[in-house]
């Protein structure tokens, strides 16, 4: 007997059938290899973001506050480590510490492969690093208008210590309240009990230590500023400050290297 054979659109349709079941089985097996290529993504980015820091953190300084400590200040109330390079005056002297230095001065700061010079560079870096540096842009404008001004104190201070200590100490003392007045009006204007925000920023370590610093200088000096008077006191009560000022590493050290301060 004679097999009939499959007529025209019986044959179509076939094709029809096997070439979407075809479809199906692509589809499913792209389906599994994104999936497991998206997992597999996913999976490297997590990897990548649970593993723990290993930040080096190196300091060549002098052994002395100098313009480090405030660097010093940031990284400990933060509960960072660091390695510090002591530099003595007779290495320096030598000459191949200060010509391998970029502009020929300390201090110097590795953060792993990154290697800065001047120290608000370095306060700076840190600060975005550690998340010290306001909120917001506006905040950070304000904090870099505060550090600049604190900048100017210190550099007063330093000029003093370095230059004219016995000749000019009468009168730099007299002349102090004129400079912590600004500092005064702020911080009893701001209620955060910081200079800008409610949160400390890399400016409040360098205005701590002038203060403590000029009370050296004159144990009264913030006698008649009472805003300062608490804000030191607040800051100084941080956990890691205080552990930190209460250690023989920071009592030991000098706060210039001519002993006069």
């Amino acid at each position: 007997m004679k097999r009939s054979q499959p007529s025209g659109a019986q044959k179509r349709k076939k094709r029809k059938e096997k070439e979407e079941k075809k479809n199906k089985y692509r589809a499913a097996g792209e389906g599994t290899s994104s999936s497991a290529q998206g997992a597999s993504n996913t999976q490297a980015t997590e990897a990548r973001n649970t593993q723990p820091a290993s930040v080096a953190f190196v300091l060549t300084y002098f052994n002395v506050r100098g313009r480090a400590e405030p660097i010093r200040l940031m990284l400990k109330d933060q509960g960072k480590e660091w390695t510090e390079i002591t530099v003595t005056m007779e290495m320096w002297q030598q000459g191949a510490l200060r010509e391998s230095c970029l502009f020929g001065q300390v201090p110097k700061f590795q953060d792993g492969d990154l290697t800065l010079y001047q120290t608000s560079a370095i306060r700076r870096h840190l600060a975005r690093k550690f998340g010290v540096y306001g909120k917001d842009d506006k905040e950070a404008s304000l904090i870099d208008m505060m550090d600049d001004s604190l900048q100017d104190l210190q550099t007063k201070y330093f000029t003093l210590i370095f230059q004219n200590y016995d000749t000019h100490k009468e009168n730099y003392i007299k002349e102090l309240p004129r400079h912590l007045a600004p500092y005064e009006k702020i911080l009893a204007c701001n209620k955060g009990g910081f200079l800008v925000g409610k949160q400390i920023s890399f400016a409040d370590y360098l205005l701590l230590l002038l203060l403590q610093h000029h009370q050296v200088l004159s144990p009264t000096a913030l006698d008649n500023f009472p805003a300062l008077q608490t804000y030191r006191d607040k800051l100084s009560a941080r956990p890691n400050i205080k552990a930190y000022m209460e250690s023989d590493a920071y009592r030991n050290r000098a706060i210039s290297p001519n002993g006069k301060q």
